[in-house]
Order: C-alpha cells, then sequence, then structure tokens
C-alpha cells in the first residue's frame, strides 16, 4: 500500500521554480487523493505561468511513479487569475463580491469528433438525475447511434458503479482511451480515484478538471464520430455547469425532476439558466412518479416552462437495483415498462438533436 507520506516525500523533492521549495511546501498541491496504488492531485498556479509548470507537472507525475506500489498517478495542471487587493469599502461592491469568482473559460469548439453535446441536468440532488443520464445513454445507443457518457459531478460521481466499471483509462499519444460498457463509452473522475475518496477540490479545479476530460478524451475518430456525447451534470447552478457551457457548445438540455414542488422549483432555475445562454431545453422527465412522491408534477411544469415533457418513469426499486449492480435497467431487461419508457424519451431526445 502507498503511503501518504511517500507521496508527499515525493512531491516535495520536486521543487517549484518560482519560490524554491518543494510542491508542497510551496503549497501548490491541491485535493491530494492517495489510495492503495494511486495518487492524484491538482497543481494549481497562476494563469499567466501555466507553460511554464507543464514540465513540472511531468516531474511530479514521474516522481509519484517512481514510489514502489503505484499503479496510478494523475496530476491535473489547473490555473487560476492572480487575485487583486480587496476593494477598501464599508460595505460589499459588485466589485468585491465579483473579485473571487473565477475568470469565464475561453470559448472553444466541441470536442473532436463529436456530432452532438447533450446535458442532462437537475436543480436539486437526489431527483435520479445520474440514472437517467446513463440509461437514457444506453436507450440513444439502441437506437443505432454511437454514444458516450461524461460523468460531470466530480464531488459524487456516480457513473463507474452504474456502468460497472473500473480502473484508469489507458493513455494513448497524449488522448484518454475511455472504458467501454453496455455500448457506451464512458469517462469519469471517479475512474481516476478510490471509490470512497472524498474529492476536496475548488469550483476551478473541478472545473479544469471537468475541462480536460471533455477535451482530451478520445470520444471518436474522423472515420468513426461519436453521435451524441451525453454529459451528467452535477446539481445545481455552479461553476461545473457554466465552465461546461462556456467551453463546449451544447446542442440542448433534458431536465430531469420529480413531481414534488421543491424539485420543480429547482427545474426551473435549471431552465433559466439555459434560456440566458441560449442552450435549448428539450425536454423536461418526470422521475419517481407514483404514490409516493405524487404524479403529474412535471408535466404540468413543462407546459407552464413550454418544453416538451418527454414522458414520467416510476419509483421502480429495479431501477435502483440494476444501477447498483453496474447494469443499466435499459440494458438489463430491453423488453420492460422502464426500458420502452426510456425508448420513448431517447426517440424524441434523438429527433430534437436531428439524430
Amino acid at each position: 500500500m502507498v503511503e501518504r507520506t511517500a507521496v508527499i516525500a515525493a512531491l516535495d523533492a520536486v521543487i517549484d521554480p518560482v519560490s524554491g521549495q518543494g510542491l508542497v511546501a510551496a503549497g501548490l498541491v491541491q485535493g491530494l487523493v492517495v489510495a492503495e496504488d494511486r495518487a492524484g492531485f491538482a497543481l494549481e498556479v497562476d494563469r499567466r505561468q501555466a507553460a511554464a509548470y507543464a514540465p513540472v507537472r511531468d516531474a511530479a507525475e514521474a516522481a509519484l511513479k517512481a514510489i514502489p506500489g503505484m499503479a496510478r498517478v494523475s496530476v491535473i495542471l489547473t490555473a487560476e487569475a492572480a487575485s487583486a487587493p480587496a476593494p477598501r469599502t464599508a460595505g460589499l461592491s459588485k466589485a468585491a463580491v465579483d473579485q473571487g469568482r473565477p475568470k469565464a473559460p475561453v470559448p472553444t469548439d466541441r470536442p473532436a469528433h463529436v456530432r452532438r453535446v447533450l446535458a442532462v441536468a437537475s436543480g436539486k440532488g437526489g431527483v435520479g438525475k445520474s440514472t437517467v443520464a446513463v440509461n437514457l445513454a444506453v436507450a440513444l445507443s439502441r437506437r443505432g447511434l454511437s454514444v458516450g457518457v461524461l460523468d460531470a459531478d466530480v464531488y459524487g460521481p456516480s457513473l463507474p458503479t452504474m456502468l460497472g466499471v473500473s480502473g484508469q483509462p489507458a493513455y494513448e499519444d497524449g488522448a484518454i482511451i475511455p472504458h467501454q460498457a453496455h455500448g457506451l463509452k464512458a469517462m469519469s473522475v471517479g475512474l481516476l480515484t478510490k471509490m470512497d475518496d472524498a474529492m476536496i477540490w475548488r469550483g476551478p479545479m473541478a472545473s479544469q478538471a471537468i475541462t480536460q476530460m471533455l477535451s482530451q478524451t478520445r470520444w471518436g475518430t474522423a472515420e468513426a464520430p461519436l453521435d451524441v456525447l451525453v454529459i451528467d451534470l452535477p446539481p445545481g447552478t455552479g461553476d461545473v455547469q457554466l465552465t461546461l457551457i462556456q467551453k463546449t457548445p451544447l446542442d440542448g438540455a433534458v431536465i430531469v425532476s420529480t413531481p414534488q414542488e421543491v424539485a420543480l422549483a429547482d427545474a426551473r432555475r435549471a431552465h433559466t439558466l439555459f434560456q440566458k445562454v441560449g442552450v435549448p431545453t428539450l425536454g423536461l422527465i418526470e422521475n419517481m412518479s407514483g404514490d409516493v412522491f405524487g404524479r403529474g408534477g412535471g408535466e404540468a411544469e413543462a407546459a407552464r416552462l413550454s418544453v416538451p415533457f418527454l414522458g414520467d418513469l416510476p419509483l421502480d426499486a429495479a431501477l435502483r437495483q440494476a444501477g447498483d449492480a453496474g447494469r443499466p435497467l435499459a440494458a438489463a431487461d430491453p423488453s420492460g415498462d422502464v426500458a420502452k419508457r426510456f425508448d420513448v424519451i431517447a426517440a424524441a431526445t434523438a429527433s430534437a438533436l436531428g439524430l
């Protein structure tokens, strides 16, 4: 087993060219995770010095790989703009509030060889968004489309469990080779760390990790492009959502909610976010529909928002059990009622995306 002290010692043997100290002593090592045979962290530097630190990142990776028993290493170079001194005012001015916010990423093109990018979102956690994202991806694949799934929830990645995949992905010619399961190409930060590790990352660090997984993963090729990349967004409307919207042209978003008003209110906020940035909401899905949470709230909300209602999904124990077992129900029981509901949702989604 790799010891945390050995990892820290190895990183402190790599010298920061600016301070002359080891990386840990210089405060550049953020979100360090050490598991049985792997380690990972974010190397956080000033944006103006990012290029100069690429060799430092490589040296850190080499130092960690040299530790006996180390099998997997992940070092993410993340850069932030330098902060200016806070204005001295009696109250909080707009400049003071805006000062600590991460700068907007520079807009870029969609990932190479990806035809469409679909976001699956929710304003609230616990509504089954990831379950819907994975099963919707399977249903799209069953329509003959080439489909990838990116787990963008760096703080609570669930895709490895739901798809039954594990282990660090391979690298080839500088590109990440995604895992494949149930007809899908899959990438998640959960594949780079131990399942129960906590990712103690600030917003800009999480955003940088997502950007790298999005742009450096080989989703498709010129000969065999990916038809659609499904991005499972974390709940809310924070840094990760804004980064993806600003870094990648989204072709549409699907919003997941339960029938309760408390969840629908947050779904409303998610729709408002997409409206403000010009991303079309392709529809709303009511999940966990039935006696426990009620039914019909999602359809009524879709009508209020003037977006399509894509369908409802029952509160079904089999859906949860299949996800826990790493076999999405849309794949495990393709002729069942739930799979047929996902087929209907997938057909409407594919049509809206022009696929």
